[in-house]
Protein backbone atom coordinates (compact mmCIF):
# COMPACT_ATOMS: atom_id res chain seq x y z
CA UNK A 1 0.00 0.00 0.00
CA UNK A 2 1.04 3.57 -0.68
CA UNK A 3 2.07 5.61 2.34
CA UNK A 4 -0.92 7.06 4.67
CA UNK A 5 -2.43 9.78 3.06
CA UNK A 6 -6.63 10.31 4.09
CA UNK A 7 -9.34 12.30 2.71
CA UNK A 8 -12.96 12.73 3.43
CA UNK A 9 -15.67 11.73 0.77
CA UNK A 10 -19.49 13.00 1.41
CA UNK A 11 -22.00 11.83 -1.09
CA UNK A 12 -25.23 14.23 -1.28
CA UNK A 13 -28.21 14.12 -2.36
CA UNK A 14 -30.48 16.98 -1.80
CA UNK A 15 -29.10 17.64 1.89
CA UNK A 16 -29.01 21.50 0.82
CA UNK A 17 -29.58 22.74 4.47
CA UNK A 18 -27.26 20.95 6.40
CA UNK A 19 -24.08 20.68 3.80
CA UNK A 20 -22.89 24.10 4.66
CA UNK A 21 -22.36 23.16 8.01
CA UNK A 22 -21.11 19.66 7.80
CA UNK A 23 -18.33 21.18 5.25
CA UNK A 24 -17.36 24.25 7.63
CA UNK A 25 -16.98 21.10 10.42
CA UNK A 26 -14.72 19.18 7.83
CA UNK A 27 -12.72 21.97 7.04
CA UNK A 28 -11.84 22.69 10.66
CA UNK A 29 -10.23 19.19 10.69
CA UNK A 30 -7.86 20.32 7.84
CA UNK A 31 -8.31 17.03 5.53
CA UNK A 32 -8.64 17.34 2.00
CA UNK A 33 -12.51 16.84 0.86
CA UNK A 34 -14.59 14.96 -2.11
CA UNK A 35 -18.04 16.41 -1.98
CA UNK A 36 -19.95 14.30 -4.54
CA UNK A 37 -23.33 15.28 -6.01
CA UNK A 38 -25.41 12.50 -6.60
CA UNK A 39 -27.80 14.02 -9.31
CA UNK A 40 -29.67 16.69 -6.69
CA UNK A 41 -31.13 19.08 -9.33
CA UNK A 42 -29.71 22.30 -10.56
CA UNK A 43 -30.97 25.07 -7.92
CA UNK A 44 -29.01 22.26 -5.39
CA UNK A 45 -26.01 22.36 -8.18
CA UNK A 46 -25.46 25.68 -7.99
CA UNK A 47 -25.50 26.41 -4.07
CA UNK A 48 -22.57 22.96 -4.09
CA UNK A 49 -20.36 24.77 -6.60
CA UNK A 50 -20.44 27.87 -5.13
CA UNK A 51 -19.52 26.11 -1.76
CA UNK A 52 -16.91 24.64 -3.44
CA UNK A 53 -15.81 27.74 -5.35
CA UNK A 54 -15.07 29.40 -1.99
CA UNK A 55 -12.96 26.45 -0.76
CA UNK A 56 -11.24 25.34 -3.74
CA UNK A 57 -8.15 25.00 -2.35
CA UNK A 58 -9.13 21.61 0.00
CA UNK A 59 -12.92 20.67 -1.24
CA UNK A 60 -13.49 18.50 -4.55
CA UNK A 61 -16.74 18.94 -6.16
CA UNK A 62 -17.57 16.02 -8.43
CA UNK A 63 -21.30 15.80 -10.17
CA UNK A 64 -23.19 13.07 -11.09
CA UNK A 65 -25.03 13.34 -14.16
CA UNK A 66 -28.07 11.87 -12.37
CA UNK A 67 -29.06 9.69 -8.99
CA UNK A 68 -27.22 6.84 -9.10
CA UNK A 69 -27.68 5.89 -5.05
CA UNK A 70 -25.20 6.34 -1.95
CA UNK A 71 -23.20 3.92 -2.89
CA UNK A 72 -22.01 5.03 -6.44
CA UNK A 73 -21.61 8.40 -5.08
CA UNK A 74 -19.30 7.15 -2.20
CA UNK A 75 -17.33 5.14 -5.02
CA UNK A 76 -16.94 8.23 -7.57
CA UNK A 77 -15.80 9.94 -4.90
CA UNK A 78 -13.05 6.92 -3.79
CA UNK A 79 -12.23 6.25 -6.99
CA UNK A 80 -11.02 9.83 -7.65
CA UNK A 81 -9.51 10.18 -4.33
CA UNK A 82 -7.48 6.75 -5.40
CA UNK A 83 -6.62 8.65 -8.63
CA UNK A 84 -5.12 11.61 -7.35
CA UNK A 85 -2.64 9.36 -4.45
CA UNK A 86 -4.95 8.95 -1.37
CA UNK A 87 -5.33 5.82 0.30
CA UNK A 88 -7.76 6.05 2.46
CA UNK A 89 -11.21 7.67 2.28
CA UNK A 90 -13.16 8.72 5.43
CA UNK A 91 -17.05 8.43 4.51
CA UNK A 92 -19.41 10.76 6.16
CA UNK A 93 -22.95 11.70 5.43
CA UNK A 94 -24.31 14.78 4.48
CA UNK A 95 -27.20 15.19 7.04
CA UNK A 96 -24.78 16.16 9.49
CA UNK A 97 -25.68 13.62 11.74
CA UNK A 98 -22.10 12.07 12.19
CA UNK A 99 -19.85 13.80 15.28
CA UNK A 100 -17.36 15.18 12.57
CA UNK A 101 -15.22 16.27 15.50
CA UNK A 102 -14.40 12.26 16.12
CA UNK A 103 -12.32 12.43 12.61
CA UNK A 104 -9.05 12.79 14.68
CA UNK A 105 -9.74 9.63 16.18
CA UNK A 106 -10.85 7.90 13.37
CA UNK A 107 -7.54 8.75 11.19
CA UNK A 108 -5.71 7.69 13.83
CA UNK A 109 -7.01 4.28 13.86
CA UNK A 110 -6.68 3.99 10.12
CA UNK A 111 -2.98 5.58 10.95
CA UNK A 112 -2.14 2.28 13.17
CA UNK A 113 -3.96 -0.35 10.97
CA UNK A 114 -4.32 0.88 7.40
CA UNK A 115 -5.33 -2.41 6.39
CA UNK A 116 -8.20 -2.66 8.19
CA UNK A 117 -11.67 -0.89 7.52
CA UNK A 118 -12.39 1.99 10.60
CA UNK A 119 -16.28 1.00 10.96
CA UNK A 120 -17.87 3.66 13.10
CA UNK A 121 -20.75 1.86 15.65
CA UNK A 122 -23.64 4.35 16.74
CA UNK A 123 -24.12 5.59 19.66
CA UNK A 124 -27.81 6.97 19.29
CA UNK A 125 -29.14 10.00 21.38
CA UNK A 126 -33.10 9.98 22.76
CA UNK A 127 -34.31 11.65 19.23
CA UNK A 128 -33.72 8.10 17.05
CA UNK A 129 -36.64 6.37 15.61
CA UNK A 130 -37.65 3.59 17.63
CA UNK A 131 -39.07 1.82 14.53
CA UNK A 132 -35.15 2.44 13.14
CA UNK A 133 -33.33 1.08 16.15
CA UNK A 134 -35.28 -2.30 15.42
CA UNK A 135 -34.32 -2.16 11.80
CA UNK A 136 -30.91 -1.59 12.70
CA UNK A 137 -30.84 -4.74 14.87
CA UNK A 138 -32.49 -7.31 12.79
CA UNK A 139 -30.03 -6.30 10.00
CA UNK A 140 -27.16 -6.66 12.71
CA UNK A 141 -27.89 -10.35 13.08
CA UNK A 142 -28.00 -10.64 9.48
CA UNK A 143 -24.55 -9.54 9.69
CA UNK A 144 -23.22 -12.05 12.47
CA UNK A 145 -25.25 -15.21 10.42
CA UNK A 146 -23.61 -14.04 6.89
CA UNK A 147 -20.40 -13.35 8.40
CA UNK A 148 -19.72 -16.44 11.15
CA UNK A 149 -18.93 -13.40 13.45
CA UNK A 150 -19.17 -10.78 15.77
CA UNK A 151 -16.40 -9.00 14.15
CA UNK A 152 -19.04 -6.30 12.34
CA UNK A 153 -20.48 -4.35 15.15
CA UNK A 154 -22.33 -2.05 12.82
CA UNK A 155 -22.78 -2.01 9.58
CA UNK A 156 -25.15 0.84 9.12
CA UNK A 157 -23.53 3.70 10.20
CA UNK A 158 -22.41 5.69 6.98
CA UNK A 159 -19.04 7.14 9.48
CA UNK A 160 -16.10 4.93 8.44
CA UNK A 161 -12.31 4.76 6.83
CA UNK A 162 -11.80 2.98 3.24
CA UNK A 163 -8.53 1.54 2.38
CA UNK A 164 -9.05 2.79 -0.94
CA UNK A 165 -8.04 0.19 -3.09
CA UNK A 166 -9.54 -2.86 -1.47
CA UNK A 167 -12.83 -1.37 -1.01
CA UNK A 168 -12.59 -0.74 -4.77
CA UNK A 169 -11.96 -3.50 -6.55
CA UNK A 170 -14.76 -5.39 -4.04
CA UNK A 171 -17.15 -2.44 -5.40
CA UNK A 172 -16.06 -3.03 -8.92
CA UNK A 173 -17.34 -6.76 -8.13
CA UNK A 174 -20.73 -5.73 -6.30
CA UNK A 175 -23.62 -6.25 -8.53
CA UNK A 176 -25.98 -4.57 -6.23
CA UNK A 177 -25.74 -2.31 -3.08
CA UNK A 178 -26.21 0.83 -4.86
CA UNK A 179 -28.25 2.71 -2.28
CA UNK A 180 -29.74 1.79 0.69
CA UNK A 181 -28.17 -1.63 0.96
CA UNK A 182 -24.81 0.02 0.26
CA UNK A 183 -22.92 0.59 4.20
CA UNK A 184 -24.03 -2.84 4.90
CA UNK A 185 -23.11 -5.01 1.56
CA UNK A 186 -19.90 -3.61 1.00
CA UNK A 187 -18.62 -4.28 4.45
CA UNK A 188 -19.54 -7.73 5.19
CA UNK A 189 -17.99 -7.98 1.34
CA UNK A 190 -14.62 -6.55 2.58
CA UNK A 191 -14.91 -8.78 5.59
CA UNK A 192 -14.75 -11.90 3.30
CA UNK A 193 -12.01 -10.69 1.21
CA UNK A 194 -10.28 -10.63 4.46
CA UNK A 195 -10.32 -6.69 5.58
CA UNK A 196 -10.11 -6.91 9.35
CA UNK A 197 -12.61 -4.30 11.46
CA UNK A 198 -12.06 -2.18 13.57
CA UNK A 199 -15.30 -0.80 15.09
CA UNK A 200 -14.89 3.28 17.08
CA UNK A 201 -17.75 4.13 18.88
CA UNK A 202 -19.33 7.15 17.89
CA UNK A 203 -22.64 9.48 18.60
CA UNK A 204 -25.07 10.23 15.83
CA UNK A 205 -27.47 12.47 15.94
CA UNK A 206 -31.54 12.42 14.18
CA UNK A 207 -31.46 16.74 13.84
CA UNK A 208 -34.84 17.88 14.30
CA UNK A 209 -35.04 19.70 10.86
CA UNK A 210 -33.25 16.80 9.15
CA UNK A 211 -34.18 15.54 5.95
CA UNK A 212 -34.45 11.19 5.32
CA UNK A 213 -34.56 9.67 2.40
CA UNK A 214 -35.12 6.76 3.86
CA UNK A 215 -38.21 4.96 1.99
CA UNK A 216 -40.11 2.64 4.32
CA UNK A 217 -41.52 0.01 2.25
CA UNK A 218 -38.93 0.29 -0.70
CA UNK A 219 -36.10 0.69 0.99
CA UNK A 220 -36.65 -2.20 3.51
CA UNK A 221 -37.54 -4.66 0.39
CA UNK A 222 -34.23 -3.53 -1.17
CA UNK A 223 -32.69 -4.52 2.04
CA UNK A 224 -34.30 -7.43 2.54
CA UNK A 225 -32.89 -8.71 -1.31
CA UNK A 226 -29.74 -7.49 -0.24
CA UNK A 227 -29.91 -9.75 3.40
CA UNK A 228 -30.59 -12.51 0.86
CA UNK A 229 -28.46 -11.60 -1.46
CA UNK A 230 -25.38 -12.04 1.56
CA UNK A 231 -27.05 -15.01 2.96
CA UNK A 232 -26.55 -17.32 -0.75
CA UNK A 233 -22.62 -15.81 -0.90
CA UNK A 234 -22.31 -17.04 2.89
CA UNK A 235 -23.50 -20.64 2.34
CA UNK A 236 -20.59 -21.45 -0.17
CA UNK A 237 -17.80 -19.23 1.97
CA UNK A 238 -19.47 -20.84 5.16
CA UNK A 239 -15.92 -23.26 5.53
CA UNK A 240 -13.43 -20.69 4.99
CA UNK A 241 -15.08 -18.22 7.40
CA UNK A 242 -15.71 -20.45 9.93
CA UNK A 243 -11.83 -21.87 10.10
CA UNK A 244 -11.31 -17.81 9.67
CA UNK A 245 -9.58 -17.04 13.06
CA UNK A 246 -11.55 -15.25 15.14
CA UNK A 247 -11.62 -11.30 15.46
CA UNK A 248 -12.71 -8.96 18.27
CA UNK A 249 -15.66 -6.70 17.86
CA UNK A 250 -13.51 -3.97 18.93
Amino acid sequence: MSAFSPCVVIPHYRHEQAIAGVIARVKAQRLPCYLVDDGSGAPVAAALAALAAAESTWLRLLKLPHNQGKGAAVMAGCAAALAHGYSHAVQLDADGQHCIEDLPRFVEAARRQPQAVIAGAAVYDERVPRARRYGRWVTHVWVWINTGSLAIRDSMCGFRVYPLAPALAVWHEMRQGRRMDFDTEILVRLFWAGCAIVNLPTAVTYPEDGVSHFHLWRDNLRISGMHARLFFGMLWRAPRLWFRPRQSSE
